[in-house]
């Protein structure tokens, strides 16, 4: 449990930080997958691979599930129902469309939040709302987790 919470604790840590896209700097801005990829670092060390650039229309054209293959590569798939704080989760924004927007799951349970970075905002802590909970595609736990 001790990781999943550092896990929150550094997800909380880029609140604020502004969406730029591409990038993965706390503090000076990143996009969804810049968060996912700043939290390793912070917490596990270094990325597992590089990241090669991407527009904001990114295997959309292609219908290819570049971010979920990616994310099943090096993290462990869990269950839908298995909601622990730290996991990582994948969203389909659009019916029809590939998952390519990621979050952590801070808050479980009725309360339940997760902290992403939100397009054209910032990293922000959102209620994870039934409209949010819809789009859940996967969920992953970082590797050396209990959960």
């Amino acid at each position: 449990m001790r990781q999943e919470i550092d896990i929150v604790a550094a997800a909380r840590g880029w609140i604020g930080t502004p969406y730029i896209h591409q990038a993965s700097v706390r503090g000076a801005g990143t996009d969804c997958l810049g968060l996912l990829r700043g939290i390793w670092r912070e917490v596990l060390g270094q990325e597992p691979e590089a990241v090669p650039a991407y527009s904001p229309d990114w295997s959309e054209p292609q219908r290819d599930e570049r971010l979920w293959t990616a994310a099943a590569r090096h993290l462990i798939a869990k269950p839908l129902d298995g909601e622990t704080p730290g996991d990582v989760l994948l969203f389909r924004m659009r019916s029809g469309g590939v998952a390519k927007h990621l979050g952590i799951a801070a808050e479980t349970g009725p309360g339940a939040t997760f902290i992403h970075a939100y397009s054209a905002h910032a990293v922000v802590e959102s209620p994870l709302s039934a409209p949010w909970r819809r789009r859940i595609v996967a969920r992953f736990a970082f590797p050396g987790g209990t959960s």
